[in-house]
């Protein structure tokens, strides 16, 4: 495999090679940044910095990474790009440094998505880890400042989970390795950020306290269930299984991701995790 260096970046400071799992020819660097194999047009990340992500910290004023996560979108092989396109997908690949902002396990700022125009289902989204361990936090939103349903799932690496119509989410580093994940999802609309920006966060905060990680509710949210951990959970019918990198899922039958431009077509993803 071919890598292209990063500017004054010399040969040892490429860390891991990726691309058995996410099945691109991508290689982490030792600085949380990719390098790119033949094929494989380089992609510049959008960069989620600490000044950018304060407002949705426990402590709004603490210490931590300047830069927290690194944002690859429409990451493809090129010979792909259009048919993706055509499909009206995205593949996105994300790097989140390990590390913590005082307290508080370094995170995505975290979003919901809108609705799909004539439908009661906002699009869904689905990741797949692809280096290190992921704390996926996902909530319903409730009346006013609360929330409906709160579930967190840890996956590893090659594990696939489906964010499902009608929550939002936010994605928790608490390992001490790079996470990176990739994800699919419909291309045409936009995350909605301010529901989580207005009540300071999520519904909780994993943070560590005397040496291990916890969850603490977030004082925010007057209406709170408690948190429930689930496992992952295989979808055959759409190849979400760990053997088959996401990726490929479109090569082999961009169908199967059907369920992310029409959700409403397949109502039943609401309760996968009941």
């Amino acid at each position: 495999m071919t890598i292209k260096q990063p500017k004054k970046c010399k040969e040892a400071c490429i860390m891991k090679d990726l691309s058995s799992i996410c099945y691109l020819s991508v290689s982490l660097n030792e600085d949380g940044r990719l390098s790119f194999g033949e094929g494989i047009t380089e992609v510049t990340p959008a960069i989620r910095t600490l000044d950018d992500s304060r407002i949705v910290l426990e402590d709004r004023e603490a210490d931590g990474p300047g830069e927290l996560y690194y944002m690859y979108r429409e990451m493809c092989r090129e010979a792909d790009r259009e048919g993706i396109r055509s499909r009206g997908l995205r593949y996105d690949i994300t790097v989140i440094r390990p590390g913590k902002v005082g307290r508080e396990y370094v995170k995505t700022v975290g979003h919901y998505h809108p609705a799909k125009p004539g439908t009661d289902y906002t699009f869904p989204e689905v990741y797949e880890v692809i280096n290190g361990k992921a704390h996926y936090l996902f909530q319903r939103p409730g009346e006013e400042a609360g929330a409906e349903e709160v579930i967190m799932i840890e996956a590893l690496p090659g594990d696939k989970v489906l964010i499902p119509p009608n929550y939002g989410h936010i994605t928790i580093n608490p390992g001490d390795d790079f996470l990176v994940m990739s994800n699919w999802v419909a291309s045409d609309f936009s995350s909605v950020y301010e529901p989580l920006e207005k009540l300071g966060g999520g519904a909780y905060f994993e943070v560590e306290v005397d040496g291990r990680a916890q969850f603490e509710a977030n004082p925010k949210y007057s209406n709170l269930p408690p948190l429930r951990k689930v496992p992952v959970v295989e979808l055959r019918r759409f190849d979400l299984v760990k053997e088959v990198p996401m990726y490929q899922i479109f090569l082999r039958d961009p169908d199967k991701l059907d369920f992310l431009i029409n959700p409403e077509k397949y109502s039943e993803l609401v309760h996968i995790y009941s």
